[in-house]
């Protein structure tokens, strides 16, 4: 079996390789036999002054990735991506009190009942003592009795001072002195119904809160463990994990902000510093609250970091809860990026990472307009914008490789797990323009809840 550090070499190596073969072979680079394409054309003369605005300005738009891009590209090679198992850098009997919180509407009961017991069994078998579940939800779940778990029901007449919406409500509810039961040098664990914790990402959360010395942390989350429900929808999550390894891991690891946002799950909390935070942020804070809550921490000043271990969930279940995900997402980060009370200094990078989202369908047109209507670019524009491609389409690879074990599924099932993942590629950037098209032209004051309970087999 291959070390940990040789596994990171061959990942360097491949990934160095496919942005070297693309910038080559595409031109971008403009070796030899490769070069401009466009080379003696005049745009002004043969396409007419506004259409080469245009041309132009499609082409500057695929620049907005560049600084997520770059954050990906670093963080997966200056940290290794393959690290060892997590090993505990002291006694689980020292940790301070911690809350595993499950926020649910209860629309799936049998899932959250049984996802507590497995990640109850999970925390007890770690050696973790000082912890307890507990599930908020909107109602009732039937969970049963145990002393490490609390079952809290959020009243149906409960109203913040802000008016928060969906999720951010039921947090916020946990938040109140009649309701909480933690004091505030305890820390939260914040999970969605469906995820499920790992040994590595207990031992993780246990040296994390042991260090003390951040009051956020947040870690990685793959998507093909166990059963596969919907490969489509899995492998193209595989972009999900490599961003994970890479923006998010070099943020917190390097920067120790969230400068790009952080997800919803896996993620840990100090009581204090979250009561001070709060997820009491109105409309605008609720249909993306773990967006608005890390901008509000970044404002406040407070420091983030990175997580080792990873913990398990699901990809949607059907194309149309795959899309209707994206387009909450798109609709509440840009919510969050256009509200007044988070200063521009410190959602910049969030707020350049969504307007690329946003104009996804113009840059993509680049795609097409590139062939039919060729413009010469200056030889830096061409390498970064084969640049940004190549390292996109590597995520995917990378995802695959960080999701799927050679050794379980074998040399070709594994390469042809990868092979599916570059083919959701067209999938997936059709499902992000149609997200993004639909959000902005549709009510964003919604939150779709993706299903994640297997419906019941049928004996006959």
């Amino acid at each position: 079996m291959l070390s940990s550090r040789t596994k990171h070499t061959l990942h360097c190596c491949l990934f160095f390789s496919l942005i070297t073969a693309f910038e080559v072979f595409t031109g971008g680079a403009r070796i030899g036999d490769f070069a401009d394409p466009s080379a003696g054309i005049d745009p002004w003369q043969q396409y007419g002054v506004l259409w080469t605005i245009v041309l132009y300005g499609l082409r500057l738009l695929a620049l907005l990735s560049l600084p997520q891009v770059l954050f990906n590209f670093f963080g997966l090679t200056l940290y290794n991506a393959f690290p060892d198992g997590v090993q505990l850098k002291g006694s689980p009997l020292l940790a301070p009190f911690i809350c595993v919180r499950v926020v649910t509407r209860g629309d799936f009961p049998q899932l959250v009942r049984r996802n507590v017991q497995r990640n109850l069994k999970r925390c007890t078998a770690a050696g973790l003592e000082n912890f307890m579940i507990e599930v908020v939800s909107d109602k009732p779940v039937g969970l049963a009795p145990d002393r490490r778990v609390r079952e809290v029901v959020v009243p149906s007449t409960y109203r913040t001072k802000t008016g928060a919406l969906f999720k951010s409500r039921a947090l916020q509810y946990c938040l109140e002195d009649d309701v909480n039961m933690l004091g505030d040098n305890d820390w939260v664990v914040h999970l969605d119904e469906e995820t499920l914790l790992t040994d590595n990402a207990v031992r993780g959360i246990l040296n994390f809160v042991l260090d003390g010395k951040h009051p956020f942390g947040q870690g990685l989350i793959t998507y093909a463990n166990e059963d596969v429900v919907n490969w489509v929808t899995t492998l193209a999550d595989s972009f999900r994990v490599a961003d994970d390894m890479g923006k998010l891991r070099l943020q917190f690891s390097m920067f120790h902000r969230p400068l790009f946002s952080w997800k919803g799950s896996y993620v840990v909390t100090q009581m204090s510093w979250e009561r001070k935070v709060s997820f009491d942020n109105g409309p605008d804070g609720s249909v993306a609250e773990d967006c608005f809550f890390a901008m509000r921490a970044f404002k406040e000043g407070l420091s983030f970091n990175f997580i080792e271990g990873e913990m398990w969930e699901k990809s949607p279940f059907t194309l149309w809860d795959f899309l209707q995900q994206r387009k909450r997402w798109m609709q509440g980060i840009l919510l969050v990026v256009h509200s007044k009370v988070i200063p521009i200094r410190h959602k910049l990078l969030l707020a350049v990472s969504c307007y690329s989202w946003v104009t996804m369908p113009l840059s993509t047109s680049n795609v097409i307009l590139a062939a039919l209507f060729p413009i010469p670019c200056p030889p830096f524009m061409d390498f970064v914008c084969v640049f940004i491609g190549a390292v996109n389409i590597y995520m995917y690879v990378f995802g695959v490789m960080k999701s799927f074990s050679l050794y379980r599924f074998g040399a070709l099932r594994f390469v042809l797990c990868i092979l599916g993942a570059l083919c959701t590629i067209p999938f997936n950037v059709f499902i992000e323009n149609v997200a993004v098209i639909w959000g902005l032209f549709s009510h964003k004051y919604r939150f779709y809840v993706v299903s994640k309970e297997l419906p019941a087999t049928v004996t006959v």
